[in-house]
């Protein structure tokens, strides 16, 4: 079978290997769709925290599940999607539910290798049913559920103003399963063209140019004064995250999906006053993947709405350095087998 191998950073080469011989306790998959995500691209440019090269990326799959293994409710042939989180179901995470930030946790295409091949091999237990949903949607499932999990982490309430930091796919999620909550969006970049994406298509209430606009001034006016309740970083930029504490309101909750290499650093008597909360939002759990499905199905999340550009399996190597340039305009590249 075809491979796709990040060698090096900024270094792709396609090569070919056995079909995996099947595992007990796992299942087959013949993908369909890889979805590519901001890992990635920071895989690629050498930037992602938890990784070693050489790697096959991808872990946004959609595929037709060849062989089902100890699956017996799956059946060979069904379109399935996976939770991409191998979690060792031993540690004090897995013990306490929390799988998703398993001690000894391994992501696919980050830690072990993904789904830029024509087969991949996964545990039998992290398959997620299709449930009538096409290849395209499949593939959006898992990059939608994080943004789910840090909505369902910050306990949103209706009628409460989120702030969500960074239009990119992660805080478009965001923003939509923050809206499906009841909450006020208001999403904040320095992208001109995708926070008109958020406008145009989700619908989003609010919108802040951080590069142009006085971002303090603007939320407490949105607010009448309050700031908002509850803060999601989802740019993973150290300048970003730092300076997004003085936006919250007091009581307010802030929720980091985005991940930065570096220190946090923040005033702390600003944050006392507040009784802030911080918190982390890592991944995602079957819990938030079936949310997804329920409301891509019910048409309160319209998948294809993220799709911006497609390619084969054989043109991703020439075409996956355009991806990182801002200027092509790229919410979500989408892969065809």
């Amino acid at each position: 079978m075809k491979i796709l191998t990040c060698i090096t950073p900024g270094k792709l080469e396609y090569g070919m290997v056995e079909v995996p011989e099947v595992k007990q306790g796992n299942a087959l998959l013949k993908i369909k769709r890889i979805g590519i995500c901001g890992t990635d691209l920071h895989a690629f440019e050498g930037t992602q925290p938890f990784f070693s090269y050489p790697r096959i990326l991808g872990h946004e799959l959609a595929a037709e599940l060849v062989d089902v293994g100890d699956a017996d409710e799956f059946k060979t042939g069904e379109a399935v999607t996976f939770i991409p989180y191998y979690n060792c179901g031993q540690c004090i995470a897995c013990r306490s539910g929390k799988p998703n930030c398993c001690v000894n946790i391994q992501v696919c295409g980050v830690h072990t290798d993904g789904g830029m091949a024509e087969y991949l091999q996964i545990p039998s237990h992290l398959l997620v049913h299709g449930d009538g949903l096409g290849f395209d949607e499949l593939a959006l499932v898992e990059p939608l559920a994080i943004g789910a999990h840090g909505v369902r982490r910050a306990y949103v309430k209706p009628g409460e103003f989120v702030l969500v930091i960074g239009a990119g796919p992660i805080g478009l999620g965001t923003m939509e399963f923050a809206r499906i909550a009841g909450a006020t969006v208001i999403a904040a970049d320095v992208n001109a063209r995708r926070l008109s994406f958020c406008k145009e298509n989700l619908n989003v209430a609010h919108t802040i140019n951080v590069k142009d606009e006085n971002v303090t001034e603007r939320l407490s006016a949105i607010t009448n004064g309050d700031m908002p309740t509850v803060v999601i970083d989802a740019t993973g930029n150290q300048k970003a995250i730092n300076g997004a504490f003085q936006y919250m309101a007091h009581g307010a909750r802030y929720v980091l999906v985005g991940l930065q290499r570096d220190e946090i650093i923040v005033s702390h008597p600003e944050f006392h006053k507040r009784e802030a909360t911080l918190m982390s939002s890592r991944n995602a759990t079957r819990e938030d993947f079936e949310h997804v499905i329920r409301s891509m199905k019910s048409g309160l999340v319209d998948p294809k709405t993220y799709i911006t550009h497609r390619v084969t399996f054989d043109e991703v190597k020439d075409q996956f350095e355009s991806w990182l340039n801002p200027a092509n305009g790229v919410i979500k590249a989408m892969v065809e087998l």
